[in-house]
């Protein structure tokens, strides 16, 4: 039997609803922590406590925000299939996710008739800013042999609930 690198963690009641509570909106306020530990009736200090135990000990790895990029002026992406030699997937993994119009990149298993194992989303305000990007990364990372995917239609876009009711 294997043993899995990641071990199980028991949560306590309050962190599921610290995690509860950071997994919607944050309040655009001054003090969003605060404003989030008062929605769950717990002062502010103990809230960002929580938050650094639950990071210290790995259960929230990240913490990120989701942009709608139409709305603040970008309107075209494209997911970006590279074809990056293995031996260098590392080094070429931060020369492209060091671009600001990259916004995620992944590697990934090539398949048998789809040879490419990194990916990038790019962003741009429009199909042919995405394209002078990639080229820009092409050239930096010496990577040429790429596709463009351009996002036609947006069909789903959340973020995973944990603990949907912890918060109440």
């Amino acid at each position: 039997m294997l043993e899995s690198p990641v071990k199980p963690t028991m949560l306590s009641d309050l962190e599921k609803r610290v995690i509860s509570a950071i997994q919607g909106d944050i309040p655009i306020v001054s003090r969003p922590y605060q404003a989030l530990a008062e929605a769950i009736g717990i002062p502010e200090a103990t809230f960002i406590a929580v938050l650094q135990g639950l990071t210290d000990r790995g259960v929230i790895r990240r913490f990120g925000a989701t942009l709608r990029h139409q709305k603040s002026g970008y309107q075209a992406n494209a997911m970006t299939a590279w074809q990056v030699p293995e031996d260098r997937i590392e080094a070429v993994g931060k020369i492209m996710a060091s671009f600001r119009a990259v916004s995620h990149c992944y590697r990934r298993d090539p398949a048998e008739d789809w040879p490419y194992n990194l990916y990038t989303m790019i962003h741009g305000k429009s199909e042919d800013d995405c394209r002078a990007t990639a080229r820009e990364i092409a050239d930096k990372s010496g990577v040429d042999t790429y596709q463009l995917l351009f996002s036609r239609r947006e069909l789903k876009k959340i973020s995973m609930t944990y603990f949907p009711d912890a918060a109440s």
